[in-house]
């Protein structure tokens, strides 16, 4: 038995392959030539009737037939060159037409440019119109036809691309210089947002109490409870308390470490200690703690008076405008309503926003003569001042007939009376000079006799009872303060209270070593952490390290 040859099979089998293969493409080839050899040419009545008659008759009518190759499937090239030149034109009326937009939206100082523009858009797109039938006919284009449509397309592309040519460099420019516009406003609109939000941070900072100040309070009432019968006044005030040889001090606050700070500045520096007088009123929660804080030690002989305002009978709503007016609730809504875009819609004037400024705290200082009636003069001191100097030099000021002694902070434009009132309101206009230059609170040394003589009080209330709706002057004491001693004051020298220690850096120390009254005015306290390091010992060396109840609360020199 013969053994068969792999390979011999092998090449069998492919050239049996390759065989069928030429049979089959000689086969399509055939196919499609017999699909193609004939078409019909028909037009007009013969085409009509060609199409009215059945299948079966079409090879019946008598039809005459042309032959065609396979390549005459393919676009016209005339159709083509047409569509480019429709496709040229249609590109430059949208950059035109762009270019036209953009001009109308700028305000170029050229509108003769944006007025060609406009025009070359419309010239085009009625051009495009115009030859739109035989663009979109089915029937096929001739020579002359493309040629006249691409003779009245050049001219036009001509000029289109000469303006856009000419305008691209200014039409650049004022495109990148209204982007730089927009992102301006746009970065200008996240500053002002983050500055509402930053001043309303640290109007927060500045006004909540820090834990240790909370907890030298409580313990300090702590003791108060807990030794009663340590701490009850006299059945009767020590003669000092009214008698006017002696240096008189008035100091309003609920922060019982700053008033402190106030009474042991001036006690240190006090030639004369035992004939320093100091009445510190608070409200009536802090009362006992401030008792305590002032029971603790002798003061090297000076006279302190504790007291509420509570204790103060006459200031009550039927006589004091501030209180009435806190009854309101258009004004509870202002100051009490907790919402963060009412605290923060007016920046600029957030602080007077804070419920101290009506806090009777605030304006008991123009109520001195009442409150004190047998004292003839009275030194007023704020809580967040420091005494570096003897002061009885004060009382030996003539005053010259004036209220107030008080130095004046104005220079240039700054702190003149139209920043703290509302001079477009007629009666502020008629009474006072926009001009005038104003003056601090913090250290004010005050004629009482003269304060009487000159009504002040009634003043105060005259006007802070026009001002319920806050249409004269924004809220807090400074204004009612200037308005009420507006031609009853007298300047001193600036060295007697130096300002800013609370918010401005830039102070000499020089100027800070020659002052008799430093003031830490502003939101940077000396007690709170956001105080300013450089300017911070300068309180912190009169504090009470050595009191049991301050080192228990964790104060730190």
């Amino acid at each position: 038995m013969a053994i068969p040859n792999p390979k011999v099979n092998r090449n069998a089998a492919i050239r049996r392959f390759f065989v069928v293969l030429l049979a089959v493409s000689v086969a399509i080839i055939f196919l499609i030539l017999s699909l193609t050899d004939t078409a019909p040419e028909v037009s007009g009545k013969e085409g009509e009737d060609l199409l009215s008659l059945p299948p079966s008759d079409l090879y019946f009518s008598g039809l005459h037939f042309v032959r065609r190759s396979v390549l005459a499937v393919r676009s016209d090239p005339l159709r083509s060159r047409a569509e480019l030149i429709r496709k040229q034109v249609g590109d430059h009326a949208a950059v035109a037409g762009a270019y036209a937009s953009f001009a109308r939206r700028l305000k170029l100082e050229s509108s003769k440019q944006a007025r060609l523009f406009a025009e070359l858009a419309r010239n085009l797109s009625v051009l495009l119109a115009a030859h739109r039938p035989f663009l979109e006919s089915a029937a096929p284009l001739d020579e002359a036809t493309v040629r006249g449509f691409e003779r009245g397309v050049k001219d036009r592309i001509r000029a289109a691309r000469l303006l856009i040519a000419d305008a691209k460099e200014s039409f650049d420019n004022q495109l990148k210089i209204q982007k730089l516009k927009d992102t301006i406003f746009a970065v200008n609109e996240q500053l002002s947002k983050a500055k509402k939000a930053g001043a309303f941070s640290s109007l927060i900072a500045a006004k909540s109490i820090p834990k240790s100040l909370h907890c030298l309070a409580m313990r300090l009432m702590e003791e108060r409870i807990a030794h009663t019968d340590r701490y009850v006044d006299p059945p009767t005030p020590p003669p000092e308390l009214e008698d006017p040889k002696l240096y008189h001090y008035a100091i309003f606050s609920d922060n019982v470490l700053a008033a402190s700070v106030v009474v042991n500045s001036a006690v240190r520096n006090a030639r004369e200690p035992w004939k320093h007088v100091f009445h510190v009123v608070t409200d009536r929660m802090n009362l006992g703690a401030m008792q305590v804080m002032f029971r603790m030690k002798d003061y090297s002989g000076a006279h302190i008076e504790v007291k509420a305002v509570e204790d103060y009978k006459f200031l009550n709503s039927s006589y004091v405008p501030v209180l009435r007016q806190l009854e309101s609730a258009n004004l509870q809504r202002f100051y009490f309503e907790n919402k963060l875009e009412n605290a923060t819609k007016d920046t600029t004037n957030m602080k007077f926003r804070n419920p101290k400024y009506l806090s009777m705290l605030n304006h008991l200082r123009f109520y001195l003569p009442e409150m004190y009636p047998k004292l003839h003069r009275i030194l007023f001191l704020d809580d967040d001042v420091v005494v570096q100097r003897d002061l009885t030099a004060l009382w030996k000021i003539d005053m010259d007939g004036k209220v107030n002694g008080a130095v004046e902070t104005c220079f240039g434009s700054f702190h003149r009376y139209t920043q703290y009132m509302n001079f477009s309101h007629p009666l502020i206009k008629e009474k006072f000079n926009p001009n005038a230059c104003g003056w601090a609170y913090g250290m004010n040394f005050f004629d009482l006799d003269a304060w009487r003589k000159e009504k002040c009080t009634e003043q105060y209330h005259y006007w802070q009872n026009l001002n319920e709706n806050r249409t004269l002057w924004k809220l807090g004491t400074l204004p009612p303060g200037l308005i009420t001693f507006y031609s009853t004051t007298k300047p001193l020298d600036k060295s007697w209270h130096v300002l800013g220690l609370g918010y401005n850096p830039s102070i000499s120390m020089e100027e800070i070593k020659n002052a008799a009254v430093v003031h830490f005015n502003g939101n940077m306290k000396p007690w709170l952490d956001i105080a300013m390091n450089q300017f911070r010992h300068l309180w912190t060396k009169y504090v009470d390290y050595d009191s049991e109840f301050v080192r228990q609360c964790n104060f730190a020199p």
